[in-house]
């Protein structure tokens, strides 16, 4: 069943189930869409279903800054109350406050 409501929103910082990063939500696709190859080099019984909700994250690990992108079963709010260190936020969003980055363009 496809689920139409992304739990997470734009400039919203959460964190993943099980891996040790965390990020700031920059986009959300209804469901999965990026490659095959992509999704089939994750671990067969780790492979989160394809029809939910999946977020663009810019990330953060103790060792580095990247892009991730991640199902919403996969994760969690982040209730640190700390600012995301990526060097690429300003690009998209304004300056942290009240727990999250709002967004420094307009959308369509």
């Amino acid at each position: 069943m496809l689920k139409s409501n992304p739990k997470y929103h734009l400039g919203q910082i959460v964190r993943h189930r099980k891996h040790p990063f965390r990020g700031v939500v920059f986009d959300v696709d209804a469901m999965f869409s990026n490659t095959d190859e992509w999704y089939e080099n994750i671990p067969e019984d780790s492979r989160p279903s394809k029809d939910q909700p999946f977020y663009h994250l810019l990330a953060e690990n103790d060792q580095t800054y990247y892009v991730a992108y991640v199902s919403e079963q996969n994760l969690v709010p982040d209730d640190t109350g700390e600012p995301v260190g990526h060097p690429d936020l300003g690009d998209l969003f304004g300056e942290f406050s009240n727990g999250r980055y709002p967004l420094q363009f307009q959308l369509n």
